[in-house]
């Protein structure tokens, strides 16, 4: 575990829970987004880089369209986002203004981290923004983004971009507390997440947020995997980006990195890249790619999808359960023509394939 004073690239995700802290009064962004803005600010005078990843275009939106429920159709989603993301960014730069910084906004979709030029583009962006002394405030690209090319949520984007620029942090705030366990006691320490763990979490029903407890578990595994500690944390609490800094352990839900780290090429097949495929193998070929083998065309059960050679595909077993990814060598049109035949054919090769 690292010192405080070696967290020096930290990204902060804000949930949408947290800014609308009262729900329907047109002052509602105006003490979160002004106490959090005073604590990063803080942090940057500390020689901290902070990278903001911030929910709330879509529940700004509503709350400026007078809407009472998240629209369920995609064209008023997007026009929500729209409208709300303007509003959102003139107040961070409203707040961050009042303490000598600028901020600047970045929109990215799957499509933006799926492709390596504009992944690497994206990365070079946001470096170049912190070395100018800028804050970078992060979202998705809700006013395009279709569900082909959607996170599905914040969290997942904040571990995406903690991966993206090699954070030293990650600290998820919300409303909640960090993990309760069976008994509503806050789990302190996390250090591994287990299938036990994974059942404590519970979505949420909030109108205004997509999420809940479920997907910071996943964001912190994307995290942890990455060799990057990550927090679930209360924003409403008193300093809190600062009391997590200097000691990791006494607020939230601490998620601790364990084992070898993924590399940067394991975590975009498991993580960077949405599925374009899935490929069904049989127990022989799951034990042997869980051994670090190349998947053979004799262990495969069937395949669906519309992939192409190149392409990123799941790879599951014969429960239907993902647990590995790869870069398919071959298209489905020609894998179906060897699929568990008599002559095995390599399909993807063991350096091209991410146990999840």
């Amino acid at each position: 575990m690292q010192s405080p004073k070696n967290y020096k690239r930290i990204v902060v995700k804000i949930g949408a829970s947290l800014l609308f802290a009262k729900p329907g009064q047109p002052d509602c962004f105006v003490y979160p987004m002004e106490e959090l803005s005073r604590q990063i600010g803080q942090l940057i005078e500390d020689k901290k880089e902070i990278i903001i990843v911030s929910s709330g275009a879509v529940a700004a939106g509503m709350h400026l369209m007078k809407m009472k429920q998240r629209p369920k159709e995609l064209a008023s989603l997007q026009a929500a986002a729209s409208v709300g993301q303007h509003f959102l960014m003139s107040q961070y730069q409203r707040f961050f203004e009042k303490r000598g910084l600028n901020c600047a906004q970045i929109l990215l979709t799957y499509d933006d981290l799926s492709d390596r030029k504009r992944y690497l583009n994206a990365k070079n962006t946001i470096s170049t923004l912190l070395s100018r002394g800028i804050v970078p405030v992060v979202n998705e690209n809700d006013t395009i983004s279709t569900d082909e090319i959607k996170f599905g949520d914040n969290d997942k984007l904040s571990a995406l971009v903690a991966k993206l620029i090699n954070a030293n942090l990650l600290i998820i705030l919300s409303d909640v507390e960090g993990l309760w366990d069976k008994d509503k006691n806050i789990i302190r320490v996390v250090d591994k997440i287990t299938p036990e763990i994974r059942s404590l979490a519970c979505p949420t029903e909030k109108q205004s947020c997509v999420g809940g407890m479920v997907t910071k578990i996943d964001a912190a595994a994307m995290a942890v995997r990455s060799g990057i500690p990550c927090i679930v944390a209360n924003g409403h609490k008193k300093d809190i980006i600062k009391s997590v800094v200097n000691d990791v352990k006494s607020n939230g839900t601490l998620f601790l990195p364990k084992g070898e780290a993924l590399d940067a090429k394991e975590h975009w097949m498991a993580y960077g890249t949405k599925s374009r495929g899935k490929i069904l193998v049989d127990d022989g070929a799951k034990k042997a790619l869980l051994n670090k083998k190349s998947l053979l065309s004799v262990g495969i059960v069937s395949c669906s999808g519309n992939f192409a050679g190149g392409d990123i595909v799941s790879i599951c077993d014969q429960r239907d359960v993902e647990f590995a990814r790869g870069k398919a060598g071959l298209a489905v049109k020609e894998l179906e023509k060897v699929q568990g035949g008599r002559f095995s054919k390599e399909i993807i090769h063991r350096d091209n394939i991410v146990i999840l």
